[in-house]
């Protein structure tokens, strides 16, 4: 049985669809505010729950000269500014096991990278918090072995664990997706995240940064809300072609609406049939 836990008052795990979404990174506090606002208009709309999401820093940026982000302190002092005018939840992630705590103070979901997802310190002291923690997979694990990356949480007493697919490395500069991983995830027993536009991604596809096709978001998110999912990622921007991280697989702002309303549609039907589940025998 799936897992259910409370973000606000927002609940994980019990069918509804909730939206994660907001720019790679913070660029500016402005951008932070006009994207959240939008996000949660668009999802208030669908009759979706929507949770911000933004990085205080890029910390495995392709290049060195890359843009990071504005830093911890100023990061989460925006991510503060956005919570409290908007109303959202927020979502960001975490490179070391020292910022967990200070971070915990701000945000409502403190999220592992897919890279650092076997790093013992870092899911425990994420743990310790007592916030939900959003793992996501790595590009180099299989699905079922993501039960021990939740297990390290569990151990350090946190239960509220949200695993999150986003592709897995396939030869050189490409992902792919093997929604098998869904179910798989799901049947350890926590809620499942997918996504959609890391996914899509190309690492280092540019030489000094990362690539990517968002023309694949769409069918991607649609088939993941079709197999069963409990929440969706998907970073979005006004100007994907000039953000400052990530803008070849991030959903321009203005399509938002269109993309969520055919992923609610599907989530829907897939709700109504009942999401696949491993311990039910007559799902085969």
């Amino acid at each position: 049985m799936t897992k259910t836990f409370a973000v606000g008052d927002i609940v994980i795990g019990n069918g509804k669809l909730v939206i994660v979404s907001g720019p790679c990174v913070l660029e500016s506090l402005d951008l932070g505010l006009e994207v959240a606002a939008i996000a949660k208009s668009v999802c208030d709309g669908l009759g979706l729950d929507y949770i911000f999401k933004s990085s205080f820093d890029k910390a495995n940026r392709t290049s060195i000269k890359s843009y990071r982000g504005p830093g911890l302190e100023k990061g989460l002092e925006w991510l503060a500014k956005i919570k409290s005018k908007t109303g959202c939840p927020v979502l960001t992630d975490i490179h070391e096991p020292h910022q967990a705590s200070l971070v915990a103070e701000v945000v409502d979901i403190i999220q592992i990278p897919a890279f650092l997802c076997r790093q013992t310190d870092l899911l425990v002291a994420a743990a310790e918090t007592g916030k939900p923690v959003n793992i996501k997979k790595g590009q180099f694990l299989a699905p079922k072995d993501m039960a021990q990356a939740a297990g390290k949480c569990e151990e350090a007493g946190n239960d509220k664990i949200l695993l999150c697919e986003r592709g897995t490395t396939f030869g050189y500069g490409q992902l792919v997706v093997d929604m098998r991983s869904l179910p798989i995830m799901r049947a350890l027993g926590y809620p499942v995240m997918f996504d959609a536009t890391h996914s899509v991604q190309m690492p280092g596809g540019q030489g000094t940064q990362s690539g990517g096709d968002r023309r694949f978001v769409l069918p991607l998110a649609r088939a993941a809300a079709a197999v069963g999912i409990d929440a969706l990622f998907l970073e979005t921007h006004p100007e994907p072609e000039n953000a400052k991280s990530d803008g070849p697989n991030m959903v321009p702002l203005d399509d938002l609406s269109r993309l969520l309303k055919q992923v609610a549609a599907v989530h829907d039907v897939t709700k109504n049939l009942g999401f696949v589940d491993f311990s039910d025998e007559e799902a085969f």
